[in-house]
């Protein structure tokens, strides 16, 4: 059991908007650092995209991506500057949701922000390229747990590829692959009780076997890339366990790709070691939704606008007596 009870998570694709983190670059000179930083990386104007739109230009993956994780840095920045956080100090763990596991690992000092923005972009890149458009589909199964979600995955596959990619919690499971195979996916479950099951709108089938073209680019990217030990474990997505080893987090982030979301299992893991508050760095709030739904007496506090600050200072100087 650890001493810390706070977890610091970060984000996944989906929780992207337009305007997302301008406020906190208006209000604090430190989140507007780090989205030129991001910008310099890339060498593009990301940010304006971000802030102004259109709609359209940033939901693509690989734009999507690097600007999620810009948003949850420069919250992220915002904290260590206005209350005084300090990750090593006070986190037992971070994590991400898919994506969000890199930004958790920029958080944690193991990848600078600059590399981190340069290989989302890769990764946004590879992962749409992977499969053709329209080959490939993803379906939400609402109502059904993860062994009867894996199952009707299992039968709707008749060959081809459909897979459990997100295990999110509360009943939320989330299956992948051929469109054919997704399809029947959603009529099984509805045949099984699930209260829904729906086609989810994305680009393509992330976190399948289909992915296998993404995975061979990303260890090829990270293996250029210098990955440092993390401040605070890492609870890795395709664990849902603690790593620390460089090694290991490079291993782990090629198999993410095609492996699943352990997500339930990663916030039940970090509740158990003794994490009562989980801290969502970034835009949205789907996770700290999650942790309600997934730990019985933890809460999930979400920090991405000024107004958020103050309170989760509060929130920390109680953490530290």
């Amino acid at each position: 059991m650890t001493t810390k009870t706070l977890a610091l998570t970060f984000p996944g694709q989906g929780s992207q908007a337009v305007g997302m983190g301008k406020a906190l670059a208006e209000a604090f000179p430190v989140a507007r650092a780090v989205y030129d930083e991001v910008d310099a990386a890339l060498g593009e104007k990301l940010t304006a995209t971000v802030w102004d739109g259109p709609a359209e230009t940033l939901q693509l993956t690989e734009n999507a991506q690097p600007a999620l994780m810009a948003v949850s840095l420069a919250a992220l920045r915002v904290l260590e500057s206005e209350a005084g956080l300090a990750v090593g100090r006070e986190a037992a763990f971070v994590a991400g949701h898919s994506l969000g596991e890199y930004s958790a690992l920029a958080a944690a000092g193991s990848l600078t922000v600059a590399d981190t923005a340069r290989l989302l972009r890769i990764r946004g890149r590879a992962m749409q390229k992977a499969v053709p458009v329209g080959e490939g589909a993803m379906a939400a199964l609402l109502g059904l747990d993860y062994e009867t979600a894996v199952a009707v995955a299992r039968e709707a596959a008749a060959g081809e590829v459909c897979e459990a990619a997100n295990d999110n919690g509360g009943g939320q499971v989330v299956v992948s692959g051929h469109k054919a195979a997704v399809e029947r996916a959603v009529e099984i479950a509805k045949g099984r009780g699930a209260k829904r099951a729906m086609l989810l709108p994305v680009s393509a089938p992330f976190h399948c076997a289909l992915m296998q073209p993404a995975a061979d680019a990303m260890a090829e990217a990270l293996a250029d890339v210098m990955i440092a030990a993390p401040a605070v474990p890492l609870v890795a997505n395709v664990l849902a366990a603690p790593v620390s080893d460089p090694d290991a987090i490079r291993r782990h982030l090629v198999e993410q790709v095609t492996g699943t979301v352990r997500w339930r299992e990663s916030v039940e893991f970090m509740a158990n070691q003794g994490v009562t508050t989980f801290f969502e760095i970034g835009a949205g709030k789907v996770l700290s939704g999650l942790v309600r739904r997934i730990a019985s007496g933890a809460s999930g506090v979400a920090v991405g606008v000024p107004a958020d600050i103050a309170a989760a200072s509060g929130l920390f100087a109680a953490a530290r007596g």
